[in-house]
This record gives C-alpha cells, sequence and structure tokens, in this order.
C-alpha cells in the first residue's frame, strides 16, 4: 500500500514535471538579443526622462519602432546615443541639453503663509489641503518631493523654495512630473529668457497676494517678433526652440516690456526698459 502510494506520486511528480517542460517550451518568449544588447547599453537610471517607464521599455521602443529616436536618454548623453544609433542602425542628431527650472519667485514677491501646515512633509500632500498654505495657490510650497525624486542630487531646498543646480541637473524631467503645483519645468540650459512666474490668476487676484506674480497682461506676446510666446492653459509660456532659433536681434524685447519683471535673462537677471528715444529738437523758425 505505501509503495503503491510512493509510486502514484513519484508518477505524477514525473508527469507534472513533463508537462512544464513542454509548456515552457511551447509558450516561451524569445527575446531579441537586439533589445538586450540595447538595455545593456543603457546606464540603467530607470528615470522615465526618454519617455518610457524604464530602460527596458525604450530599449524596447527604440528597435522596434522606426520612429523613435537613439538620443532619447537623457542621463547617457551622447555618448549613449551613439551607442543606440550604431547598434539600431539609425541616424543621431544632437539632443538639446535641457535643465529644470522653477518658474516660482515668491520670496521676492514676498508671498505670506495662509496658515502653518503641520502635516506630512509633502508638497502632494500640502497641496491637497486647501490649495497649499501659501497665499499664492501656484507657489512653489518648498516641502521637497522633488529633491527626494532627483537621481543627481541637483535640488535643494532653501528659503522655502526648490534650488536647482543646472551644472549637474541632467534634464530627466523626474521633478517635474512629481511636482503638484506645475512649478518646474524643462528648459535648455542654453535659453535666454525663462518665466519666474506660474499662477495662472489675473490682475488683482495676482497683486494682493505677490509683488513679481504676473498679471497677465500679455504685453510680453505682443512685442515678441518671433511670436515665441503664447498664453497656454492660463500661464505664459515660452516656445524656447523657436525664441533660441530667431536669436538675439529681438534684443530681449518680452523682458524689457514685462511691468513685473516675471521674463528675465535665464540667471536670473533683471533687464531695464528699453530707453526711449530721444525727440529731435524743433527746429528754429527763420524770422
Amino acid at each position: 500500500m505505501v509503495l503503491s502510494s510512493i509510486l502514484t506520486l513519484a508518477g505524477l511528480g514525473f508527469l507534472a514535471a513533463a508537462l512544464l517542460a513542454v509548456a515552457s517550451r511551447v509558450f516561451a518568449v524569445h527575446e531579441d538579443p537586439l533589445v538586450a544588447r540595447v538595455s545593456e547599453t543603457l546606464p540603467g537610471a530607470n528615470c522615465g526622462g526618454c519617455g518610457y517607464a524604464g530602460c527596458e521599455g525604450y530599449a524596447q521602443a527604440v528597435v522596434h519602432n522606426p520612429a523613435i529616436p537613439p538620443n532619447l536618454c537623457v542621463v547617457g548623453g551622447a555618448k549613449t546615443a551613439s551607442a543606440l544609433g550604431a547598434l539600431t542602425g539609425k541616424l543621431t542628431s544632437e539632443m538639446e541639453p535641457l535643465t529644470a527650472y522653477r518658474r516660482c519667485d515668491k520670496n521676492a514677491g514676498q508671498v505670506a503663509r495662509r496658515f502653518d501646515y503641520k502635516g506630512i512633509p509633502s508638497c502632494a500632500a500640502a497641496a491637497a489641503l486647501h490649495q497649499g498654505s501659501d497665499q499664492c495657490g501656484f507657489s512653489c510650497l518648498g516641502f521637497g518631493d522633488c529633491v527626494k525624486e532627483c537621481i543627481t542630487e541637483s535640488l535643494h531646498i532653501e528659503n522655502g523654495a526648490a534650488v536647482v543646480n543646472e551644472t549637474t541637473c541632467i534634464g530627466c524631467g523626474k521633478c517635474v512630473k512629481v511636482c503638484p503645483r506645475d512649478v518646474l519645468q524643462l528648459i535648455p540650459k542654453r535659453a535666454r529668457v525663462a518665466i519666474t512666474c506660474s499662477t495662472k490668476d489675473k490682475l488683482k487676484a495676482v497683486t494682493d497676494v505677490c509683488k513679481v506674480g504676473c498679471i497677465h497682461c500679455e504685453k510680453c506676446v505682443k512685442v515678441c517678433p518671433a511670436q515665441a510666446i503664447v498664453m497656454e492653459n492660463g500661464r505664459i509660456q515660452i516656445d524656447q526652440k523657436r525664441c533660441l532659433d530667431y536669436g538675439d536681434s529681438c534684443a530681449l524685447a518680452c523682458a524689457r516690456a514685462c511691468p513685473r519683471k516675471i521674463l528675465r535673462l535665464h540667471g536670473g537677471a533683471v533687464l531695464p526698459p528699453e530707453p526711449k528715444k530721444a525727440q529731435p529738437a524743433p527746429s528754429a523758425r527763420s524770422s
């Protein structure tokens, strides 16, 4: 009786093993060796800066989709782009180096607090509570969700606001995605002009809470000869590529025209208004 039970169990074990062996062959997923080589070439940061969930997702896309370029890895940069181009046979073009940029100057604007937040030290949590503790509902809350997300330690909090080290920032965009206020954005490192306000409010609703906030007068939109500045989803935005392509012949008219000085040189310098041209003196009438 015992022997027959042992033999039965052994037989069932061998049968299960045989079925598993057959299933492993029938349902085996054959990995493309090129995808594996591309994955090994990528840095493995899984930052999402390429637009995919991780390096494996980008490897699959760049190998199998002809429209996906080999230069989307912001961590690997030009060296990785060149290697992927060689592996996939795709042409590579130089990728515009980007940096995270904080478009909020609440300290200069003297934005006051509506209440002292005592909850979880998180921007997402604070933003969900009565629209945040600042009087401006679009300001940088300064609890550092972006700092925790940064893979290059290029962010820190200073005076209640995020500060970006553009020298070490690789422009992966992880901080941009985690910011609940959309205060952080990616701009080219060689951008000439940047915006220091993220409000969607207008006029008195802005001036009541911030001394330097955008009032949506749209003077910058009207004077830009490159038509690179637009009002989009309630906020002023700069098409940085169009601005850079136009060049400096505009004399930075947008920054000079802004009455609130929220358009500044990339780096923070405020430009004075364009000096008025001297009117010619009236000619003396002959007697």
